[in-house]
């Protein structure tokens, strides 16, 4: 038995973006914008509205969400009586707009309803309209139900989730990826690997997953690269988009593992770019991971660690270590920088491993990892 849910509706293709306007207005007519720092990348979205039919606020996150931020997008929310949210932009301009939306019709503090730091309680009423429209290729936010929001007084990134939190709509235009920078296409990039890879071998992944799953590490292995190299070359953009949004509904439904237990922590503690930080810890997870499983003789795990070799190599003969040494191989490509960059030491390791282990992430993982593996894997990042 196993259940999928996703966006109401998901819409994807090179221009998908011209339908945002007319769908938002079949939603409501008074709208909130979120987008990120760049706020020219929504200029013609916001220009193809007919004025006099809508009122149009535009909020902007500069940086990732924190509590402050979207508390503040909900007052402005709230000032302006919106009933349709778009986010467009990144993942932190998406997670800001979903967040958003979910609580303008619920009562209390953000803090009510944030996991680990807050209350965790659940959403009651259904969150307002809100359209995801990803400008980056790597969180597959458009797809899932929660909102990854950072809390600076706690120094960890928490979530705000619920199923009700799924969007209505998620526009995914690969065209607009093409003006990323190559160090986010890196970034975001790998994340969406790692997002497509961790479900796969995940204790909750299900068949449609694995299908998802698989498809998106296709993609990424045939087009990350090239997009790095090219930002204009559509063909590796329109992948990379697709893995990014096969990531989103993979791990919204088979979960994630030992990464992104780990980088939640991180991120929270140190301004480092998500992706980056999954990318590092990656390799040196599947090692510990393959190290675990084979002494516990997993054979059913152990074939999908091998399956990944053979997908990321395009070599039916691959294994498991074959498929490390490619994402090896890959970072090194990408100039993925260690841990330390960021400056963490040994000294942090503790406070990580503690975070890391309360993390909702690391229940997916495919084995129990023992602290002293923890320790490992920081110090091989690092």
């Amino acid at each position: 038995m196993f259940e999928f849910a996703t966006a109401t509706r998901i819409i994807f293709g090179n221009g998908t973006v011209q339908q945002v306007p007319q769908l938002a207005m079949d939603m409501g007519n008074k709208i909130l914008v979120v987008t990120g720092s760049h706020i020219e990348r929504a200029a013609p979205l916001l220009k193809a509205f007919p004025n006099p039919c809508v009122a149009i606020e535009v909020f902007q996150v500069h940086g990732e969400p924190t509590v402050d931020v979207v508390n503040h997008g909900l007052e402005v929310a709230r000032q302006h009586a919106c009933n349709v949210v778009i986010g467009m932009g990144g993942g932190s301009a998406l997670d800001a707009a979903k967040a958003i939306s979910a609580l303008l019709t619920n009562s209390g503090d953000l803090l009510d309803y944030l996991e680990v730091i807050g209350k965790g309680q659940q959403l009651v009423n259904p969150p307002i309209p809100f359209i995801a429209v990803p400008t980056t290729a790597g969180t597959g936010t458009e797809v899932t139900k929660n909102a990854v929001i950072s809390s600076p007084a706690h120094r960890i990134k928490v979530s705000l989730r619920h199923n009700r939190m799924l969007p209505a709509v998620a526009v995914v235009d690969p065209e607009l990826t093409i003006s990323m920078p190559p160090a986010v296409t890196a970034s975001t990039g790998l994340d969406a690997f790692t997002q497509v890879l961790e479900p796969f071998v995940s204790r909750q992944a299900n068949p449609l997953t694995d299908a998802i799953s698989q498809a998106g590490m296709k993609a990424v292995a045939r087009s990350l690269l090239a997009a790095w190299n090219d930002g204009q070359n559509r063909m590796a953009r329109k992948d990379m988009a697709f893995a990014s949004l096969c990531g989103g509904l993979a791990l919204a439904n088979a979960g994630l593992g030992a990464v992104h237990g780990f980088a939640g922590p991180i991120g929270g503690m140190f301004p480092a770019p998500h992706g980056a930080i999954c990318a590092r810890l990656l390799p040196f997870v599947m090692t510990a991971n393959l190290h675990q499983l084979r002494q516990v003789s997993d054979r059913n795990m152990l074939e999908r660690f091998d399956e990944i070799g053979r997908i990321l190599t395009a070599d039916t003969h691959a294994s498991a270590d074959d498929g490390i040494e490619w994402i090896k191989n890959l970072c090194d490509q990408l100039k993925v920088p260690p841990l330390s960059a960021y400056g963490i030491n040994h000294h942090h390791f503790p406070a990580l491993i503690e975070k890391a282990k309360n993390a909702s992430s690391m229940k997916g993982n495919p084995v129990v990892l023992p602290e002293l593996t923890l320790i490992r894997i920081l110090e091989q990042a690092t």
